[in-house]
């Protein structure tokens, strides 16, 4: 029986996988020979938000469908591109016109694809990005939202939590196998429950606000002969990973004031405040709403680029920086930095 689409194209996080998820993978497979998932928000560090791998992701997924099910099921990681619309648009139609030119099997005439989510919920943002498909719009499933299964499995007895999730049919029982079996033997379930702790804690303390707190931190993006420099996060959130020099703006005090204190504190940066001031090359805000797990956090970074040298200014890390290095910028791996240091890095370079 003929399929009203050869492609169906469905995009999320699925932080986990929920029964709400795969209500749309079952109808976009029923509409389409084969169905395209693109597992967004890939190549990040295990955070509260994200805590399981792209790789994970696509195990819970397959692990709910059947042998013919899954050969019909083309899997693709996609990373986000915060500050910078139009190149994540241009990834997706990229990864699907590569995957629809590999698989189509009827070459002379075009492919027909559709988007498939949910139009109410306001991640389905995207079904309005791509008016050259078609777009399916699917009701949402019993309103099931991620964030709080994930709360409550990090947080609470995860066994437990589970075995309700599918008894209240929220997860796929395939699913609820998977997690307890994440949470049993690996790592990856502690580094994000303590995380998740910290997070509370931190935000308990502002509870007693009159209104949500808006923070406003600094982060300097110093560049010299192809080196940016970094540090090591020697705390929570985020402890271990590798962030831009920066920190809160103390009462009374100017962004790039705290931006250049926050640069010596964390880096013993040894280099003339005149010398600093003087390469300054751009100034920008970043405020993704999600960009901090501990609440609405806008920062203001500077962009300093040193002339070109032989030898890099020593540094070493003090203050909240375990340790301070220069890092080739080709080395820079999006999986091990701090919140939206990686995105910020790109757009001020104008990488993205």
């Amino acid at each position: 029986m003929n399929k009203p689409y050869d492609f169906t194209v469905f995009i999320g996080r699925f932080q986990p996988f929920h029964a709400g998820h795969l209500r749309v993978v079952r109808e976009g497979l029923n509409q389409s020979d084969k169905m395209i998932l693109l597992i967004g928000s890939a190549w990040e560090p295990r955070n509260p938000r994200n805590p399981w791998t792209h790789q994970e992701r696509e195990d819970m997924v397959r692990a709910c469908l059947t042998e013919a099910e899954n050969a019909r099921l083309l899997c693709l990681p996609l990373m986000d591109v915060l500050y910078n619309d139009e190149l994540w648009v241009r990834n997706v139609q990229s990864t699907v016109n590569g995957l629809v030119t590999a698989h189509h099997i009827v070459p002379h005439r075009p492919a027909k694809i559709a988007l498939i989510g949910h139009r109410k919920d306001q991640t389905g943002f995207y079904l309005s990005l791509f008016p050259q498909w078609h777009s399916i719009s699917i009701e949402n499933y019993r309103a099931i939202s991620a964030t709080p299964i994930r709360e409550s499995f990090f947080i609470d007895n995860p066994q437990q939590v589970v075995e309700e999730l599918v008894k209240t049919e929220i997860l796929p029982e395939q699913v609820a196998n998977y997690l307890i079996r994440f949470s049993q033997n690996n790592g990856g379930f502690q580094q994000v429950h303590d995380e998740i702790l910290f997070i509370k804690k931190y935000q308990q303390a502002w509870s007693v606000a009159p209104y949500p707190p808006v923070f406003v931190t600094v982060d300097s993006v110093v560049i010299q002969s192809g080196h940016i420099l970094l540090i090591e996060r020697k705390a929570r959130p985020g402890k271990g990973l590798w962030a831009l020099p920066g920190g809160f703006v103390d009462q009374g005090e100017r962004l790039l004031e705290a931006c250049l204190r926050e640069l010596r504190e964390e880096t013993r940066l040894k280099v003339p405040t005149p010398v600093l001031k003087g390469s300054i090359r751009r100034q920008a805000v970043y405020d993704a709403p999600y960009r901090s797990a501990r609440g609405r956090t806008i920062t203001h970074a500077f962009c300093i680029e040193l002339e070109p040298s032989t030898a890099l200014p020593k540094v070493k890390g003090g203050d909240d920086a375990r340790t301070a290095r220069w890092v080739p910028l080709s080395e820079l791996d999006p999986q091990e930095m701090f919140e939206d240091h990686y995105f910020i890095i790109q757009d001020m370079l104008g990488a993205v």
